[in-house]
């Protein structure tokens, strides 16, 4: 990592995070670099695609080797990992990457971990890890994403006196979209996590989000976050890109990727992203994007069988920020002579494993109607898999119902030969005993599943509860009534009979 010197412009100043060595800031201003990765497979098959799970996944060993030196060559400042199941895995990677990334954080979380881990050249100064309160079923054993307690971790980073809040997640797969059951439960992780980034990054300069979404980029759940967040997809905000066709990143021809899941798309999809957003202090482009495509060169299988992404983002002081803070730049350096010290910082963002329109946030604008229509769209969604639960629920309560009646049924049999004494037992012992054995296994799983299926009932009905708020209050400020907000949440200025809202200061992200 280099420092190198910017010389102030005469509207802003820049700071950079780098991707790869920076050229000359003769040439060009410095950038940030935001880079994802993936090396493993994503849950689709339990032997054959569980890629980040070892003593399973093919050339598992090989590949977190080849993650390693590519860290240690290519020096990121921020990795991102995703599916790193094992943590003796992570154990690896952080032992060779103690040079080049001394700081680092596994999030643990459900059976076999979230997964997800964040290695950092800059010091981790806080945490935190939000499971998503619905991920899938448990006795879907060959889909395997309940064991994996999907969540989002998210890591604050300062870098040069930027405060960066970086997330990295990954939500429920899908494995049939013409018959999707899990589309509920990714609708609600979508809603918990716009919540969670815009209720946590309030206090940041800038946001970054990478992960496996498993979500088509008009998707409902993605149209949600990135609507609701004010969060921009580098793909669609770059104009240069260099990569596969579309920005796609599961390809048919990657030799990890299973082709049936593939059929009803040709080329491929994509379901992996960059998401950023600046702040009123710190504006953000995304300068470029590309994808890798296909092996590693020197190798006969790629990092993952999704592509990388590799994003390059350039930040820009506003004039608001110059003025705040009386012409001293906090976050790219000191001023030394009329010269302004910025700084070359790299990130990339690994998924180890098989990451606009203005939202108010803040004291001015529209809430747009795309907006009202999407919660409502996800709110919809949201009740056809609680009336799913709530039937599963009651499905579960009358076999149990049945097998509690067999039990006393049993009860009563056995109980014979002790109120009639010399009365023989009417059954065979050993069917007796094998019949009971049955009724009280249907009884237990009935009604552990009774359990399960009154928690996801819980959580789909909070669920629906928050976004019947959100969409009221949305049509509320359609309509014109006055909405009281801070930062990070929806609101609007009231507007009277005399003439339009007045207008203040941009947006997070919104670029001037």
């Amino acid at each position: 990592m280099r420092i190198i010197r910017h010389r102030k412009d005469a509207e802003n100043s820049c700071l950079a995070i780098a991707l790869s060595p920076v050229s000359s800031p003769r040439h060009r201003p410095p950038v940030v670099r935001g880079h994802v990765r993936r090396s493993a497979s994503q849950v689709a098959g339990l032997f054959t695609e569980l890629l980040g799970i070892r003593y399973v996944s093919r050339y598992c060993a090989q590949r977190y080797e080849m993650i390693g030196e590519l860290l240690s060559r290519e020096e990121h400042d921020l990795a991102l990992l995703q599916e790193v199941w094992s943590e003796k895995d992570y154990l690896f990677l952080k032992k060779n990457l103690a040079c080049t990334h001394p700081h680092s954080h596994y999030f643990k979380s459900g059976v076999i971990g979230s997964g997800l881990a964040v290695f950092s050249r800059h010091k981790i100064h806080d945490a935190f890890l939000y499971r998503f309160s619905l991920n899938g079923y448990p006795y879907m054993l060959h889909h395997g994403d309940w064991f994996g307690g999907k969540a989002v971790g998210m890591v604050i980073v300062n870098i040069f006196g930027l405060t960066a809040h970086v997330y990295v997640t990954h939500l429920h797969a899908e494995y049939c979209r013409e018959k999707d059951g899990y589309l509920p439960h990714r609708v609600v992780q979508s809603w918990e996590l716009q919540q969670f980034v815009r209720h946590t990054s309030s206090g940041a300069d800038m946001v970054i989000l990478g992960g496996d979404l498993n979500m088509h980029p008009q998707d409902l759940g993605n149209r949600l976050i990135r609507t609701y967040t004010g969060l921009r997809d580098c793909y669609t905000e770059t104009d240069k890109f260099d990569g596969c066709d579309g920005g796609i990143t599961l390809i048919a021809e990657n030799p990890f990727t299973n082709k049936k899941e593939l059929a009803p798309f040709e080329k491929g999809i994509r379901i992996d992203y960059i998401l950023f957003k600046g702040s009123k202090k710190v504006s953000v482009k995304c300068e470029s994007l590309s994808t890798t495509r296909g092996s590693v060169p020197g190798k006969a299988f790629p990092y993952s069988d999704h592509e990388s992404l590799s994003a390059e983002l350039l930040l820009r002081r506003t004039e608001e920020a110059e003025e705040g803070e009386g012409g001293h730049d906090r976050y790219a350096g000191t001023k030394e002579d009329g010269r302004l010290q910025a700084h070359s910082l790299k990130a990339l963002h690994i998924l180890m494993g098989p990451l606009q329109a203005d939202l108010v946030i803040g004291p001015i604008g529209l809430t747009p109607p795309e907006l009202v229509d999407t919660v409502t769209e996800a709110r919809t969604e949201v009740k056809v898999g609680l009336h799913l639960a709530e039937r599963m629920r009651h499905t579960a309560t009358r076999i149990g119902a049945m097998g509690l009646v067999l039990l006393v049924l049993e009860l009563a049999i056995a109980a014979v030969p002790w109120l009639a004494l010399g009365t023989q037992q009417p059954f065979p012992r050993t069917s007796f005993y094998l019949l009971g054995a049955l009724c009280f296994a249907i009884l237990l799983t009935t009604m552990l599943l009774y359990v399960f299926y009154t928690t996801q009932v819980k959580a789909l009905q909070g669920a629906e509860d928050q976004m019947r708020l959100a969409a009221g209050s949305l049509q509320d400020a359609l309509r014109g009534f006055p909405r009281v907000g801070h930062q990070g949440e929806p609101s609007l200025r009231g507007q009277d009979s005399q003439g339009p809202a007045p207008r203040g200061p941009a947006p997070l992200g919104r670029e001037e």
